[in-house]
């Protein structure tokens, strides 16, 4: 494959993390080949940057979006960050629970913590959420990044994008959730502020993801790659389908097309 290419960008959950959360020896071995050639690793997800550290050890990226787009960061240091105000984040789970009910599920991301009032705790679910921290949004005091919500009834969902007009909503293709992050904050947003900073175009950056999130990152990029185990939108709209996140696919696809 003839191109050159500046930085390897990936989504975490289904496309860089195996369905174990663990990411291959297969897959580390090739991104540090990559980084020899000079090649940036990055990630772009969804979750928080506190969360998504808890996989990254070993990767230690150059480069991570997280909150959807909301935090940007380079290194240890923040290229970018959007965050709602204190009043913002408080009417932002009163009109969630206006529309939706007040038992109704949310998580809340600042810039350092993870929050969510779930009936179950999610650490005994899943224990690499890590130290997320139980609130039950009474009396909420922070400014967040994101939202996520919670809701079944998708013309609910709906009512709640449209009042939450500040907001974009995105819905999560492995349940009822629906993410709501300031206008105009998405993955490929974020791209667009790492390509200025350093001075190179979206045809140097190759990018991978499985899910509604990732669909605009993959149109946006040079190269657009979907997971074998991604939703069929995904699939439909990428420039090419490779393994699935447990068949190293990212590592042979790497092999292949940029170590050879």
């Amino acid at each position: 494959m003839e191109r050159t290419c500046r930085l390897l960008l990936f989504d975490l959950d289904g496309t860089l993390l195996r369905s174990d959360k663990s990411i291959s020896d297969k897959t580390l071995s090739t991104l540090g080949q990559c980084r020899e050639k000079g090649i940036m690793i990055g990630v772009s997800t969804s979750r928080s940057e506190q969360n998504s550290m808890t996989f990254l050890d070993e990767l230690k990226p150059d480069i991570l979006i997280s909150s959807g787009g909301a935090l940007i960061k380079n290194g240890s240091n923040y290229i970018y960050k959007a965050e709602f105000s204190e009043t913002e984040t408080r009417d932002m789970i009163a009109m969630a629970r206006t529309v939706c009910g007040e038992d109704c599920e949310i998580t809340i991301d600042t810039a350092h913590t993870h929050y969510w009032n779930y009936k179950i705790d999610p650490r005994e679910l899943d224990p690499s959420w890590g130290d997320t921290i139980y609130t039950d949004f009474s009396d909420f005091s922070e400014c967040a990044l994101k939202m996520c919500v919670e809701i079944f009834d998708e013309e609910k969902a709906n009512i709640l994008a449209e009042r939450l007009e500040q907001c974009d909503c995105i819905r999560f293709s492995d349940g009822y959730w629906y993410k709501f992050t300031r206008k105009n904050v998405t993955k490929e947003n974020a791209i667009m502020r790492i390509a200025e900073a350093y001075g190179f175009g979206m045809e140097s950056i190759i990018a991978f993801g499985d899910d509604f999130a990732d669909i605009g990152m993959l149109e946006f990029c040079g190269l657009g790659v979907a997971m074998g185990n991604a939703i069929d939108e995904v699939k439909d709209r990428a420039d090419i389908v490779i393994g699935s996140n447990d068949e190293e696919g990212i590592a042979y696809f790497i092999e292949e097309s940029i170590l050879k």
